[in-house]
């Protein structure tokens, strides 16, 4: 209720909706002070650059996410696109066609998730569980679980070339969550996205095609993973079936980090971005300073489980 929201203290309001953002200042201006290396125009580019793919594929599991659902299978989706796009590019030398493929074969995938989740009637989580085991099959049969070396010319342009002094993939980036983040705050689709993920069977009933929409998340989900998949296998030139593993459960993780809810009905493109771009400065720091490596995923996840508590307290006083 309204009236119970306006009780909370608006300081932890406001705490609560922008808390990646504040931990963003806070680390950034605390690598600023404590290395001169951190706050330069070519660490920070290449923290976007190295991040770009993680962050199309966190934004769009935002939808997913926000629709009520998980997705388990954008690692191995990532990993079928990009050995798929090395093998047409090995075989045929078409650059074009092969890198073009990637975000197709993603969105068929991903279309395929929302139909057995929608036609089978199968939770999210055990369904995309399933598929990524089947994808990550896939994935090895096509490189008979060898490594696909790239040698056709062009083809590390989009994931190593530079416009306007910038790398590729962060434009990409830019225009991705531009789009991603316009169609879910200002479209009639992203409201019932919203809508799906608030109370499936109350917007069922106010006509909304509930069976449409999570069926078109998870088809943008595969779509982001395939072009997250274009961008990674452009830049090493070289497919191999293990590509992206674990990426599934970091992409989740910067989406709740952001403050998009796991129980669905509430979230935003950006904060899934800053989420992705939070975990990435605490890793570049510990680089940077020669902090312990085994003390990052330590220091990760108590700020993941901090961000989670905070959502919780704050849902649980309104």
């Amino acid at each position: 209720m309204p009236g119970r929201r306006a009780a909370f203290p608006r300081p932890l309001l406001l705490a609560k909706d922008y808390a990646v953002l504040i931990l963003l200042v806070v680390v950034t201006v605390y690598l600023s002070f404590a290395s001169s290396a951190f706050f330069t125009s070519d660490n920070l580019l290449n923290i976007l650059n190295q991040n770009a793919p993680l962050a199309i594929i966190a934004a769009a599991g935002t939808f997913v996410i926000v629709s009520g659902n998980f997705d388990l299978s954008t690692a191995s989706v990532f990993a079928v696109a990009s050995v798929s796009a090395a093998w047409l590019a090995s075989e045929t030398g078409d650059v074009a066609l092969a890198l073009a493929a990637a975000p197709v074969i993603g969105l068929a995938l991903g279309a395929v998730n929302g139909l057995v989740v929608t036609a089978l009637r199968i939770h999210s989580f055990l369904a995309t569980l399933a598929s990524s085991l089947v994808y990550s099959a896939l994935a090895v049969l096509i490189t008979g679980g060898a490594l696909i070396t790239v040698t056709a010319e062009g083809f590390t342009e989009l994931g190593r070339g530079e416009f306007l002094g910038v790398f590729i993939p962060v434009w990409v980036l830019a225009g991705v969550v531009a789009l991603l983040w316009f169609l879910l705050s200002g479209t009639v689709f992203g409201r019932h996205v919203f809508a799906t993920g608030g109370n499936a069977e109350a917007a069922e009933l106010s006509g909304v095609r509930v069976n449409r929409v999570k069926i078109l998340v998870f088809t943008l989900s595969g779509l982001a993973a395939g072009v997250a998949a274009a961008i990674a296998v452009s830049r090493i030139a070289s497919g191999q079936p293990q590509a992206g593993a674990g990426m599934e459960l970091q992409a989740i993780a910067a989406i709740i980090l952001g403050g998009t809810s796991i129980h669905g009905g509430v979230g935003a493109v950006w904060r899934s971005v800053a989420g992705v771009f939070l975990i990435a400065l605490i890793g570049n720091g510990f680089d940077i300073l020669d902090f312990n490596p085994q003390l990052k995923d330590l220091v990760t996840g108590v700020i993941i489980l901090a961000a989670v508590a905070l959502a919780a307290v704050g849902r649980t006083r309104r």
